[in-house]
């Protein structure tokens, strides 16, 4: 078995089980993924019991950010949720894009696919669809949807430029993505990097900030902005069970960090457009922390 499917089978291992647990299981370990702490920390979801179309159903709480909250949806529009789990961000974009739009959620666990699609029969929503499948080679015709969004789930595909050449090719020419994910500044601990749990909990499957940005710029994608910023601050408890107690001191003190950051970015209307922008014009187009987004 090659390494990209090993890391994938773990994953859907481990989120079929995140799929048979309550959402307060879910929130007590880092991003679901790992035992039981002796508290609940929620170190990455944010707070979407005030968003219109939550559906506390379909909130396992998995993600680390609120991508629908940036993504400029409008009514009629087509929107594919990457990672869709029991179908949480599918039912806010839903509520944006109206009866006269379409979501389609993308998620490859079966039990997800499952849990989603029951949840969307109650609601009664006949224009949201859940399809089986991996995003990095997902079951959607080129240039479909208008917008993109996926919360925290990129980081667990170990072929990211894989998944962001997809979202490329499925997005209409003039479509964008908002998605939230882990990335990180600075380097982890090799046994934080190489544990299994880790990689299915969302932080040794992170990349590098920079990396993440470059790899979306290369694809051709322009205007692309940083939405929102936060650090991502590992309990010490959980650390422990990879870390020695100096190890963990020197990881808290040592400079590096673990964010989860929420980027838009837009794929160019016509071919005259397409043409890449370099990275400092990237960077340039993100907002500061002083325009209150970050």
């Amino acid at each position: 078995m090659n390494k990209e499917q090993e890391l994938k089978d773990i994953v859907k291992a481990r989120y079929t089980k995140i799929a048979e647990q309550g959402k307060a299981e879910n929130a007590s370990s880092c991003c679901g993924a790992t035992p039981t702490t002796n508290k609940v920390y929620n170190i990455m979801m944010d707070d979407y019991s005030e968003t219109q179309g939550y559906v506390e159903d379909a909130d396992l709480g998995l993600g680390c950010g609120l991508p629908t909250q940036f993504a400029k949806i409008k009514a009629g529009d087509t929107v594919i949720d990457l990672g869709s789990g029991a179908g949480n961000d599918c039912f806010v974009a839903r509520h944006e894009t109206g009866a006269e739009g379409k979501v389609i959620g993308i998620d490859f666990t079966p039990i997800m696919i499952k849990k989603a699609r029951l949840n969307a029969e109650k609601l009664g929503y006949n224009n949201v669809e859940f399809r089986a499948g991996d995003i990095d080679d997902m079951p959607v015709n080129n240039d479909v949807a208008d917008v993109i969004v996926s919360n925290c789930v990129l980081n667990l595909v170990p072929n990211k430029q894989k998944v962001i050449s997809e979202i490329y090719r499925v997005l209409k020419p003039g479509g964008h993505f908002s998605i939230s994910d882990v990335v990180l500044k600075g380097h982890l601990p090799k046994s934080l990097q190489e544990d299994a749990e880790m990689y299915a909990g969302c932080v040794a499957g992170a990349i590098q900030r920079t990396d993440y940005l470059q790899f979306i710029t290369n694809q051709g994608f322009k205007n692309i902005q940083i939405q929102k910023e936060k650090p991502i601050i590992i309990p010490n408890d959980i650390l422990s069970k990879y870390l020695s107690v100096d190890e963990v001191s020197a990881f808290n003190n040592g400079g590096a960090g673990i964010f989860s950051i929420t980027v838009y970015a837009e794929k160019p209307g016509t071919l005259e457009d397409q043409n890449p922008v370099t990275f400092s014009e990237a960077q340039t187009s993100c907002c500061s922390p002083s325009s209150g987004c970050c």
